[in-house]
């Protein structure tokens, strides 16, 4: 998958100055942390959401392995939403599940909304669109995660957000879509596209006429946003509703 732009800029400008500058952080926060250490991402990400007034924007690393230490704040982002605070989340369908997302949302409403992108998403936290907090990229190789409060950089990431929140799928419909395509006679349309067979030859195998394995191709072309037969079954991949190595 390609991954999101904006982490590509990451915190790349950070200033190195101490945290209290940053909707009060307390002076003793460190403005660089390992990005694998559990307790201090979650101590940095627990005093951005504490501190926010206006807007909490979350994006979750697009692998679980990378999403582990936003786990344990998953419950405190419903907490912050009641108090008037917009949150919003931007997530894989990878992480959808293992975080508890997915649970959550059965249950009822989440308090927060959710969105799923289909690109690899490096982690960061955007409050009031003022000050971030996310791994590092470049000369940091992405074991850290850093503080951020220029003006200039944490705005290029709220824009950069705001221009992947637009273009993502609001987890209602991700789900419906789902729910949709994971018949097992889809399935095996899907994977048959992934694998770039001909129409003819995916008809045989799956014992249909020509014609009806091409209707039902037109409809999951329409319903995955896809171009092409190969590209629905690489969309399925992205979306979660194929496994890369099945």
């Amino acid at each position: 998958m390609a991954e999101l732009s904006m982490s590509k800029l990451s915190m790349s400008n950070t200033k190195e100055e101490p945290a209290a500058s940053m909707l009060g952080a307390p002076a003793q926060s460190p403005p660089m942390v390992l990005a694998t250490d559990g307790p201090a991402v979650r101590q940095a990400i627990g005093q951005l959401l504490s501190r926010a007034r206006h807007s909490i924007s979350l994006i979750v690393p697009g692998t679980f392995e990378r999403a582990k230490p936003i786990l344990p704040q998953m419950g405190r982002f419903a907490a912050v939403a009641g108090t008037g605070v917009t949150v919003r989340v931007l997530c894989t369908p990878q992480v959808l599940a293992p975080l508890g997302i997915l649970a959550a949302a059965r249950r009822g409403p989440l308090g927060y909304e959710v969105r799923v992108a289909d690109v690899d998403l490096q982690g960061t936290v955007i409050a009031d669109g003022r000050a971030a907090f996310g791994r590092s990229g470049g000369e940091c190789g992405g074991r850290y995660a850093t503080f951020n409060n220029d003006p200039a950089s944490v705005r290029a990431l709220d824009l950069m957000f705001a221009g992947a929140w637009g273009s993502a799928m609001p987890l209602d419909e991700h789900q419906r879509l789902a729910d949709r395509l994971r018949s097992d006679s889809v399935r095996m349309i899907l994977e048959r596209l992934r694998e770039g067979h001909t129409d003819d030859v995916a008809a045989r195998q799956i014992r249909v006429s020509l014609r009806t394995y091409r209707r039902h191709v037109a409809a999951i072309m329409r319903d995955v946003g896809a171009n092409s037969r190969f590209q629905a079954g690489v969309r399925a991949v992205e979306l979660g509703l194929l496994s890369d190595v099945d």
